[in-house]
């Protein structure tokens, strides 16, 4: 069983032991592993701006024409990041969750918001900006303006190649000046990337270029957060993350990774009996 399989048949299994029924993604069609109805695969119902601002992404997260949204899969990584994340910035505690990521210190409150798809411009010329999964926001008189989250679960495992990048960003040069590494090793998966099977490399230099653009080199912290899996595939993942977080700390680019396990796990030894439902549920599902 390789690691989305893996991650599928959990998913199942709690959704079934929950007493909750399944559809395909195209309703009857397709494999079942689809809520009927998005709260069901979520702990808390999207808070209004949070829905909003899945309504103006690009994924499709919330569905149209009466079929499910991506987010309405047992394996959806935005709803895992929904899960973990919207809960502190409903309780308005965002600065809990930082920490917990090691984004910053413990006892520091400087994070005040979390943002969901946030859209990052790299170049206005560019029709199409990336989305960043996560971005948490701090006061403007910090060091690091903004916490930027790229979310993986299933995705990572799955039969799917991912794409390099383009030759546009490279034949973008201003964009490169502080970051000589990272662009040559850009020039590596340009325009076709055969040599990373797990990590999605060329996703995180877009992240880098459109953070550094916002508030600096030195102005943001990127965090690669995944669910791990046993074996092979999961080795091979965390040898290609090491690989790029070299690159990007020869550039001055504050890079790290955390597994959801270890996030999870961290949240429930410190808030237990705190925020006992919300612990209960991550650990129930995604332990």
């Amino acid at each position: 069983m390789n690691g989305h399989q893996y991650i599928l048949a959990k998913q199942t299994e709690w959704a079934k032991n929950i007493g909750l029924n399944l559809i395909g993604s195209r309703g009857d069609r397709g494999r079942h592993v689809y809520t009927t109805d998005l709260d069901y695969n979520l702990f808390q119902p999207l808070l209004p701006d949070v829905k909003k601002s899945f309504l103006e992404g690009d994924g499709g997260e919330l569905g149209e024409l009466g079929l499910p949204g991506k987010m309405q899969a047992l394996h959806s990584s935005s709803a895992l990041a929904v899960n973990v994340f919207q809960y502190w910035k409903s309780i308005g505690a965002v600065h809990l969750i930082a920490a917990a990521c090691g984004l910053c210190r413990q006892g520091s409150v400087v994070s005040q918001n979390i943002q969901f798809e946030r859209k990052s411009p790299i170049n206005d010329g560019f029709g199409f900006h990336p989305n960043i999964d996560v971005v948490i926001h701090n006061d403007s008189n910090t060091k690091y303006k903004m916490f930027a989250i790229e979310c993986k679960f299933s995705e990572a495992y799955g039969a799917y190649s991912h794409g390099g990048l383009k030759q546009k960003y490279l034949d973008c040069t201003k964009i490169w000046d502080d970051i000589p590494n990272l662009r040559a090793f850009a020039k590596t998966i340009t325009p076709d990337d055969s040599d990373f099977k797990h990590l999605h490399p060329a996703q995180l230099v877009k992240h880098i270029l459109a953070m550094k653009r916002a508030v600096g080199r030195n102005g943001f912290r990127l965090l690669y957060l995944w669910y791990d899996v046993l074996g092979e595939q999961a080795q091979c993942h965390k040898e290609e993350i090491t690989t790029f977080k070299k690159v990007a700390e020869s550039d001055g680019i504050k890079f790290h990774s955390l597994t959801y396990q270890h996030l999870i796990v961290s949240l429930a030894e410190q808030f237990r009996s705190e925020h006992a439902d919300y612990i209960r549920y991550l650990t129930g599902r995604y332990l």
